[in-house]
């Protein structure tokens, strides 16, 4: 399957799952010069952008827009061939709908976190309101090494703060429970506000002053024309284009350290034995399916528990840091209406505040919020609800008939939607979104400390430094870079070919 050739030459990488990290890992890779192949244990590439049609609508059935101000994801879809493609939301305006009635989401806010009182007017109660100018009056409330989001700010402003604007907005990111979820790792820039600042709402001043300063412009959100699962597809195409080798229905079952081939002709590849040491000229032992393949690097670009389990035997301070990370589980239920007659709001959807008891935690009107939508389909109607969050369990047992029916009924009481759609369906992300608690930042960096030990291995995806798609593909640079570094050193230690242990199918 391999060889690495002399000095100067590349070295072969096994990047273990098919997500947009793993899938841009490997893009990156092979523009460093290196041999690659993914293994991916499903049938599809992608992770959870998932690309998907209803009554004959393109549509996203995962995750369906991207952060704009950050650039590795619209950087990635431009080198792929996406740049005419990419468009913003077609509509920034959305809502809350809390207290009985959808109100216009405020502005002047970070997560949710207001500069004033006045930005929450409409959506808090006038005890809410008055609780947030008492911020300015009490003493610094010590953040330490990190503080769970809800915990702080509701200390600094009241809990009605937390429960109807912060809540659902760190929700539709995490599918969490604000009151678990770290701040420093989840909204670094309150964090550091809360660090220097003895007023959080004058911290939260200050961030927005210096995004003035920084005269950012353009969309915060970018989608692309036929959905953000395209995305993965075309960096999977010039992956292929690029000689790297995808191979889907390929669950990786071992990961073993081994020390590398005797290249005079000695005997065959053995593990790597106590005296080899971390700095060993060592190769990786890959094994899915049939196929035992040898590499000089490997990214493992896989959910933590999947992780953790091909770590074990290599790293079990690792594989241990991997197994408490925990998961969420959400299902999104998407819905057609023949648009004569559905008479839906303006705007691009709605959050939903879990205090206020409602069974969907948001909803996005597809069809408003992407023109391409509305332009391929004039006579549909196209919206999605989500399901689910940190915790419940219950919901998420019901049949997929329920699911729709629930969602029928919060779309009704919302919007007054009372049409019968001409076509559902519900996709469900079981254990989708790793949760970050506090102390996720600490967490992260014990199990990197225990990859470091071992040259050529690196790890990258959500589990790690955000959930997002940027923060996702930023995540398979770095470990990129490190793979780079280990690359260079094995092309000095290697001055001949190595064979592959096994002669699998398509080697």
């Amino acid at each position: 399957m391999r060889e690495v050739q002399g000095r100067g030459g590349t070295g072969q990488v096994v990047v273990v799952g098919a997500g947009i990290a793993g899938l841009a890992a490997a893009h990156r890779l092979l523009q460093w010069g290196a041999r690659v192949t993914v293994l991916e244990a499903s049938a599809r590439i992608g992770g959870k952008l998932l690309p998907g049609e209803i009554a004959g609508a393109r549509v996203d059935l995962g995750a369906e827009s991207m952060l704009a101000r950050r650039p590795e994801a619209v950087a990635l879809a431009r080198e792929v061939g996406l740049a005419d493609r990419l468009q913003p939301p077609a509509t920034a305006t959305a809502s809350i709908w809390t207290r009985g009635a959808l109100r216009p989401m405020p502005k002047g806010h970070v997560m949710g976190v207001p500069g004033t009182a006045a930005a929450l007017s409409g959506v808090l109660s006038e005890e809410g309101l008055a609780r947030i100018e008492r911020d300015a009056g009490l003493p610094r409330t010590e953040v330490g090494d990190d503080v769970a989001v809800g915990e702080y700010v509701a200390a600094r402003l009241g809990r009605e703060v937390v429960d109807r604007l912060v809540e659902p907005l760190l929700g539709g990111v995490y599918a969490g429970d604000a009151y678990r979820i770290s701040m420093r790792s989840a909204v670094p820039q309150l964090f550091e506000a809360a660090r220097t600042h003895t007023s959080l709402t004058e911290g939260v001043r200050a961030i927005q002053a210096r995004a003035a300063a920084a005269q950012q412009t353009g969309p915060v959100f970018m989608g692309i024309r036929g959905g953000v699962g395209s995305l993965p597809l075309a960096v999977a195409e010039s992956v292929r284009a690029r000689g790297g080798e995808i191979v889907t229905g390929a669950p990786v079952t071992e990961l073993r350290r081994v020390a590398r081939q005797d290249p005079s002709g000695g005997a065959g590849p053995r593990e790597a034995g106590p005296g080899d040491g971390a700095g060993a000229p060592g190769a990786w032992r890959v094994v899915a399916g049939d196929r035992v393949l040898e590499a000089d690097a490997v990214v493992l670009a896989v959910p933590a528990p999947a992780a953790a389990r091909l770590l074990r035997a290599e790293s079990p301070g690792a594989a241990a840091g991997l197994d408490t990370v925990e998961y969420a589980s959400m299902a999104l239920v998407t819905l057609a209406y023949r648009r004569a007659g559905t008479g839906l709001p303006d705007g691009s959807g709605f959050l939903v505040p879990p205090v206020d008891g409602r069974t969907i935690k948001a909803s996005t009107f597809a069809s408003h919020k992407w023109g391409w939508i509305a332009e391929e389909n004039p006579d549909l109607v196209v919206l999605r609800t989500s399901v689910g969050r940190y915790g419940e369990t219950e919901i998420l047992r019901r049949d997929d008939s329920e699911l729709v029916e629930v969602s029928r009924h919060d779309l009704k009481a919302a919007t007054g939607l009372d049409a019968t759609p001409v076509a559902t369906r519900v996709t469900r992300w079981d254990d989708g979104l790793p949760q970050y608690p506090v102390g996720h930042h600490a967490r992260v960096a014990r199990i990197r400390e225990q990859i470091a030990l071992l040259p050529g291995l690196a790890v990258c995806g959500a589990p790690y430094d955000g959930v997002g798609i940027p923060a996702c593909i930023a995540s398979a640079y770095a470990a990129v870079d490190r793979i780079h570094g280990d690359l260079r050193g094995v092309q000095e230690l290697t001055a001949h070919p190595v064979q592959s242990l096994h002669g699998g199918a398509g080697e």
